[in-house]
């Protein structure tokens, strides 16, 4: 039966399809739109001003810090003087502070909601091995020494902004641990990241990793690498009277050679770098070993398992062509293996986390832009497991990472600590004072 349907029914229909459109809309852009909103706004606050107001006048202090522990020596595995210096600074900043199992100095600002907690981390430790001269050179704004910026920089911006918040009497919402953790760099395979996420994952809702200077970027996704070391063994002997034996290093060097002429794709980009070689005892002696320690990196797994394939497959390689070349294998043969000296996992943040919204306010509010990238930090670990994480640089201007020649400049550190603490305090949010 054709006809127009009841008026009442018409309306009725029309407001059906017009909850239907709004709902989904409403649902989805409220939450964004309301951190958006509280974390821009957070400038406005008094004692927020007072904290940007302190960062502002004591750049001076936070060089002096960053000065102070870079000239202490922190080799992988070696971060415990380093980490005695942290203490009793983060101490004067208002925090409890304990030293873990691991070696991290934890120092807790407690918040209204102590089940629900941010990590602001900044690592100890340098690529540096014990030995290495640390002293710092000063020139006006540029320091230079190894480890002075990474992570100097990181460390000194730990502190400060523990200070400037201490300072203006802030109180979060969610409970701030400020880390100085150790096991970042080399064969540390992370493992200060690792215990703070394994203790502190069922209420930890972000981590905010400083690391380096500059304020050009923001890491949200994790770069995965792998580390191995291949050895291989042999009897050994003199170098004349047992000319022709296998020998371990002409193992290891033919076996390199296959590797370094593995092709690797631009994209996914991917890496490799066979970072020590070592063996033998002296220059007449036939080796009893030989050793190479190689760091590969992909943003694809499948890449990852393929170069370490081919690592394994060179190996094998070198030692069988070696003893095919070996003039004498009576005295014994070559013997190799391969093993992992460390893995880090790759993730990446959401988009729309609430996280890089409140960076991304920080960076509106000091007039910085700043690009999205891939790195391997202590942001692996977090990111991996689905946790809210970036890794900043913490302000001015470095260069020469990982070389005895390392520089750092600071230069326009303050909008990189403004940058910092505003995002930390973004995300965890903040009290409001009470009237006096």
């Amino acid at each position: 039966m054709s006809g127009k349907p009841p008026r009442n029914l018409s309306v009725k229909g029309a407001l059906v399809c017009v909850i239907l459109l709004v709902m989904p809309v409403r649902s989805l852009a409220a939450p964004h739109s309301s951190r958006h909103s509280q974390t821009s706004t957070l400038p406005a606050n008094p004692q927020v001003r007072g904290a940007l107001d302190w960062l502002a006048a004591n750049i001076s202090w936070v060089n002096g810090v960053q000065a102070r522990l870079t000239a202490i020596p922190a080799p992988p595995f070696q971060e415990v003087a380093r980490a005695a210096a942290v203490k009793p600074l983060l101490a004067e900043a208002g925090l409890s502070v304990e030293i873990d199992k691991a070696g991290n100095v934890i120092g807790e600002l407690r918040g209204v909601n102590e089940k629900e907690i941010i990590i602001v981390a900044a690592h100890l430790d340098t690529v540096f091995p014990a030995g290495t001269d640390v002293k710092v050179h000063r020139e006006g704004t540029r320091m230079s020494a190894p480890g002075i910026s990474d992570n100097g920089a990181g460390l000194a911006a730990l502190l400060a902004l523990a200070r400037a918040m201490h300072s203006a009497h802030l109180k979060p919402q969610r409970t701030v641990l400020f880390v100085a953790d150790v096991g970042e760099e080399g064969e540390g395979n992370l493992r200060g990241m690792r215990a703070l996420v394994e203790a502190y994952r069922a209420r930890l809702k972000a981590v905010v990793v400083l690391d380096g200077s500059g304020t050009d970027h923001v890491t949200t996704k994790a770069l995965a690498s792998r580390r191995l070391e291949a050895l291989i063994t042999g009897p050994g002997g003199h170098s004349w009277s047992d000319f022709g034996m296998p020998n371990p290093i002409n193992a290891l060097v033919r076996g390199s050679v296959r590797f370094i002429n593995t092709k690797v794709p631009a994209t996914p980009r991917t890496t490799f770098n066979i970072g020590q070689m070592e063996g033998g005892t002296s220059v007449n002696s036939v080796p009893h070993e030989a050793r190479l320690k190689v760091d590969i990196r992909s943003e694809s797994e499948d890449e990852l398992a393929r170069l370490e394939a081919a690592l394994r497959e060179s190996i094998a390689a070198g030692v069988r062509d070696e003893m095919e070349s070996a003039r004498d294998r009576s005295k014994g043969k070559l013997e190799w293996k391969v093993e992992l000296l460390g893995s880090r996992p790759g993730g990446e943040l959401k988009a729309d986390s609430a996280l890089l919204a409140a960076l991304r306010a920080a960076d509106d509010f000091v007039g910085n832009q700043s690009r999205v990238e891939r790195s391997s930090t202590d942001a692996n670990i977090p990111l991996s497991l689905g946790i809210d994480a970036i890794a900043i640089g913490a302000g001015g201007s470095g260069g020469g990472a990982h070389s005895l020649q390392e520089w750092y400049d600071s230069a326009g550190r303050e909008l990189g600590l403004k940058r910092a603490l505003l995002t930390v305090l973004g995300i965890s949010g903040i009290t409001e004072e009470k009237s006096r």
